[in-house]
């Protein structure tokens, strides 16, 4: 199933190289490794950057391959854009940030989310190394029941995380 892949540029560019310096040098830089990488996996990319402080009166898209680079408009943060993009894209919508609220924001729309690291780790493994099993990580604080105590198995990851983990398992 093809994926619409979200990426919250000014965030994987910030957890990496830091937001000082030649930003436009290191926005193209994002852009030409996310084109690369739609190229290898085929899944549908759009990268989102903020145009809030400095931006334009309209948000701007433009077409820089097969993936889709989008500036949020002047005075609206890139955040908006990518929760708008969620809510229309629906359940098969990955958005790549590291931002929590950003985070919670798309969960709510049906949207999954993925870390900065992790999306980054699959987009830069190259294509010949076969997929490895993620192995599975600490379960999530399990629900608690009346009595206070834990319900169900504590060892079995919510659902959330198994379907953002089966998610990531495909990008």
């Amino acid at each position: 199933m093809p994926f619409h892949i979200v990426v919250d540029g000014y965030n994987v560019i910030g957890s990496e190289k830091g937001l000082r310096g030649d930003l436009e040098q290191k926005r193209n830089d994002l852009v030409r490794e996310v084109m690369l990488y739609q190229e290898r996996v085929g899944h549908t990319l759009t990268t989102v950057f903020d145009g809030w402080r400095a931006g334009r009166k309209n948000e701007t898209r433009e077409q820089v391959g097969e993936v889709t680079v989008v500036f949020s408009r002047f005075g609206e943060k890139a955040d908006a854009v990518i929760e708008r993009l969620a809510g229309d894209i629906g359940p098969t919508c990955i958005v790549v940030t590291s931002d929590r609220d950003l985070r919670r924001s798309v969960e709510s729309t049906g949207a999954v989310a993925v870390y900065v690291g992790e999306f980054l780790a699959k987009m830069r493994k190259p294509s010949i190394e076969p997929d490895e099993e993620d192995e599975p990580g600490e379960p999530g604080t399990p629900p608690r029941g009346m009595d206070g105590r834990k319900k169900g198995n504590p060892r079995r990851l919510s659902k959330a995380e198994r379907i953002r983990r089966e998610r990531l398992a495909k990008l």
